[in-house]
């Protein structure tokens, strides 16, 4: 999910507004000419900017719509799924800058989340809530622990496919010099992250590619995919900033294989 429409969105419904509030209050063309008279950016501006700003404000406070490209919430979601997003459950924030303005609340463990990437901000991912701040996280020999509780492992068939594997491929290659251990084979065995982290201020242990432990800092999210062994997440990049946070995904409304294919509404359904 890498691109933000509200780069464009904003931008065209500003331009639109301050053209409709001239004409309003200095050239009067709508008032004197008449619709057939006026210049065209003039009834455009009549036309549009109503329409534009109301999508803005609920794609920027209410509900957003995204689209899955990766593999890295299966069996949760899938490539090719359309989502909702809901845009005031962490908080309500500016368009593109994202900074919050309104307390409305904070993710809980479980949840799963759209969020901008932390080290390209303009890119969004989703994964899953996993830690939360002050959380101690624990993945030993194939197992995840919170605060001293297992994590749930559902296994399932190779979901996997050349793309996301190459994709996968060039993320550990991207971060490879952040890793000191040997990966042997799982990828949740060793985490790049939490080894170029280990023993900074006590907060970090890591030993080998069997074990690995982290405390989750305030103001900051463990995130997760549920496809834990083809997830570019947490383990890889770090914690995720509240400020990055976008909103709760919440429902798939539509899901469209890649290419020329018809889309399907049989995946419709809330995202738990």
């Amino acid at each position: 999910m890498d691109f933000d429409f509200n780069l464009i969105l904003v931008p065209a419904t500003l331009i639109f507004f301050m053209i409709w509030l001239l004409d309003k209050l200095i050239w009067k063309q709508r008032a004197t000419r008449g619709r057939d008279g006026e210049n065209f950016l003039v009834g455009w501006a009549y036309d549009f900017w109503p329409v534009l700003a109301l999508v803005l404000v609920i794609r920027s406070f209410v509900v957003e719509p995204f689209n899955i490209p990766s593999e890295s919430m299966v069996p949760t979601l899938q490539t090719g799924d359309f989502i909702l997003v809901n845009k005031y459950r962490y908080g309500v924030r500016l368009p593109i800058s994202n900074t919050k303005f309104l307390n409305t609340g904070e993710p809980q463990r479980g949840e799963v989340a759209v969020f901008r990437y932390p080290l390209q901000p303009t890119v969004n991912y989703i994964k899953r809530v996993v830690g939360l701040p002050g959380d101690h996280i624990v993945y030993d020999r194939g197992t995840l622990s919170i605060n001293g509780k297992l994590v749930a492992k559902k296994a399932m068939a190779d979901v996997g496919n050349p793309e996301y594997e190459l994709f996968y491929q060039e993320m550990l290659g991207t971060h490879s010099h952040l890793i000191r251990e040997e990966i042997d084979g799982n990828s949740a065995a060793i985490a790049p992250f939490i080894n170029s982290q280990a023993n900074e201020g006590g907060k970090y242990a890591a030993t080998n590619g069997q074990h690995w432990e982290v405390k989750v800092p305030q103001g900051h999210y463990f995130m997760m995919g549920d496809n834990r062994d083809r997830s570019a997440d947490s383990r890889f990049w770090g914690f995720v900033p509240e400020e990055n946070l976008s909103g709760r995904a919440f429902y798939v409304w539509m899901h469209k294989e890649p290419g020329f294919h018809i889309p399907s509404f049989a995946r419709n359904g809330r995202i738990n």
